[in-house]
């Protein structure tokens, strides 16, 4: 298990679980970003990491701090 800010882009990962502020975690419920769903890493930025969820047509950017918190 890693945390999705160490995610190889381009691959596809299950979300295990994820910790978080619970005004966060309802942003990311409500964006289809929830534990046994999936992503794809799009892009690597310095900072940030730019996600897809699998199966809806979302695309996210997270900073590492809560990409940290969310681990595949």
């Amino acid at each position: 298990m890693q945390a999705l800010s160490e995610a190889k882009p381009g691959e596809d990962y299950t979300i295990k679980w994820m910790l978080g502020l619970p005004d966060v975690l309802e942003f990311l419920h409500s964006r289809h970003v929830e534990e046994g769903g999936t992503v794809r890493v799009i892009r690597r930025l310095s900072d940030s990491v730019i996600i897809g969820v699998q199966g809806e047509d979302v695309r996210l950017v997270l900073g590492d701090g809560i990409a940290d918190r969310i681990k595949v």
